[in-house]
């Protein structure tokens, strides 16, 4: 049973990035959109999503609730996603068993099960489900699911230093916030944190306060210039958009980036409490015919002792092409330069290790 609640919720379960972090959501087919929380978005008017059935692509931000924690992003075009139902919040009882699904620390799909320790925590005039399974850093906006299979909540925060102190808002404030904002779906809104009127481009008073109570609210619009990143990141992306890739897709939280080239997928990592910028290109994985491993090795070994700034290595299964610079030492010449190689190379040799040495495609999540 809980198998068939897993299959059934992965395709819905979505990745979502920003410059600042990353989280989870998950799609209503009913209301075609993306829920999670608003710290996940933090102020920002897109966001880049992907799932199991669609590339990662770029969504709008059309509902911020600072009060629930929660955000409404506008779903993929095209996918083909489940319908995933809501379920009833009065039903709940402590000690009924739940999941909590998302991709805590960049692990993506990951499912901690436990049970409903108080079904009606109160914490700032709310009531939250608190729960004993595990929820991390990346599951947050999250659906929290019951044996059913019905989402009972999102997934929202934890006690830090706490032994599994997970908290997900309970699903009948979802459902009003879907019902408040539904007749307005593809407006940007946000509801007010003191009154919890609807705000939208057409009532909001002097472009920034509630028309209900007057207290300073902030609709997600795109910015006229966006904020862009500073230091070594900014050099990362003038490099990428050199290169000509999509730096807002590239994005993959704070001072990382993935990139493809072919069929390799190169993810960059700043690193700026050790000073250095990697590049890692996940090419293909170890050949399964045993025979072909001795002579695979040699031919890596062989390349290394060419290749000037460049190292080819397996990391368990995979064979990773890589780059290392210290942030000193980038600028944006020299960075294109090497990332150039890199991404050339990586595509190259991808294709040269399944071909001459019986390589296999990467398994990916």
């Amino acid at each position: 049973m809980v198998q068939d609640i897993i299959g059934q919720f992965h395709p819905a379960i979505i990745q979502i990035a920003t410059q600042t972090g990353t989280g989870t959501g998950f799609y209503l087919k009913e209301y075609d959109l993306i829920v999670t929380n608003d710290h996940v978005v933090q102020d920002n008017a897109e966001v880049t999503i992907a799932g199991k059935t669609f590339e990662k692509t770029i969504s709008r931000v059309w509902y911020t609730d600072r009060k629930h924690d929660l955000a409404f992003l506008e779903g993929p075009t095209g996918a083909e996603l489940p319908e995933i139902r809501l379920g009833n919040y009065e039903s709940l009882k402590d000690g009924d068993d739940v999941l909590a699904i998302g991709h805590p620390y960049g692990f993506n799909y990951t499912v901690t099960n436990g049970v409903i320790s108080k079904v009606d925590r109160i914490r700032d005039g709310l009531k939250f489900i608190q729960i004993d399974a595990a929820i991390n850093p990346g599951n947050s906006g999250g659906p929290l699911v019951n044996a059913s299979g019905e989402v009972i909540g999102v997934n929202s925060f934890r006690i830090q230093g706490g032994d599994n102190l997970g908290f997900a808002l309970p699903v009948n404030y979802l459902r009003a916030a879907l019902q408040l904002y539904a007749p307005h779906r593809g407006t940007v809104s946000t509801r007010c944190h003191s009154c919890d009127y609807l705000v939208l481009p057409e009532n909001i008073d002097s472009e920034k306060y509630c028309p209900a109570c007057g207290s300073e609210v902030k609709l997600p619009k795109m910015p006229e210039q966006e904020v862009a990143p500073t230091g070594v990141a900014k050099t990362i992306e003038d490099i990428l958009k050199e290169l000509g890739k999509d730096v807002k897709l590239s994005r993959d939280g704070v001072n990382r980036w993935e990139v493809r080239e072919g069929s390799a997928r190169i993810k960059i990592t700043y690193n700026a409490e050790n000073y250095f910028v990697v590049g890692d290109a996940y090419l293909c994985q170890l050949p399964q015919d045993a025979l072909k491993i001795k002579p695979l090795y040699q031919y890596l070994l062989q390349e290394n002792y060419r290749m000037n700034g460049l190292v080819l290595s397996c990391a368990n299964q995979n064979i990773v092409l890589s780059c290392i610079m210290y942030d000193l030492d980038i600028t944006k010449e020299s960075g294109v330069h090497t990332f150039d190689n890199l991404f050339r190379k990586a595509d190259f040799y991808d294709d040269l290790l399944k071909n001459e040495y019986g390589c296999v495609d990467r398994i990916e999540e």
